[in-house]
C-alpha cells in the first residue's frame, strides 16, 4: 500500500474527505519525524512503539566486489508491534 492508497483507505474508514485525510496523514508524519529527530519514543498502546535507535560505525562488504566498506554511525527507527496488532495478524481473537 502506498501513500495515495492509504489516504483513500483512511478517508473511507473515517468518513473524512481525501484532502482532510491527506492533511491528517501529513501532520502525523511530521510529528513522528520531529519526535524521532528529538530521540523521543512514540507509544500507541495496542498498536506499537516507534523508538529511535543509534547504530555504531561498523564494517561490511560491498556485495558486488567483496571489498570491505565502513558504514558510518547513524540513527534508525525500531518498530515494536503491540499486543493487539500481533494478535490481529496472527489470527487470535481480540477481547
Amino acid at each position: 500500500m502506498n501513500r495515495a492508497e492509504l489516504i483513500v483507505a483512511l478517508a473511507e474508514k473515517s468518513g473524512l474527505n481525501k484532502q482532510k485525510t491527506k492533511k491528517v496523514l501529513e501532520s502525523y508524519m511530521e510529528i513522528v519525524t520531529e519526535k524521532m529527530c528529538q530521540k523521543e519514543e512514540i507509544v500507541i498502546v495496542g498498536f506499537g512503539t516507534l523508538t529511535p535507535r543509534s547504530q555504531s560505525t561498523r564494517m561490511a562488504r560491498n556485495p558486488k566486489t567483496g571489498d570491505p566498506v565502513e558504514i558510518k554511525a547513524r540513527t534508525t527507527v525500531k518498530f515494536k508491534p503491540g499486543k493487539y496488532l500481533l494478535e490481529a495478524i496472527n489470527g487470535k481473537k481480540q477481547k
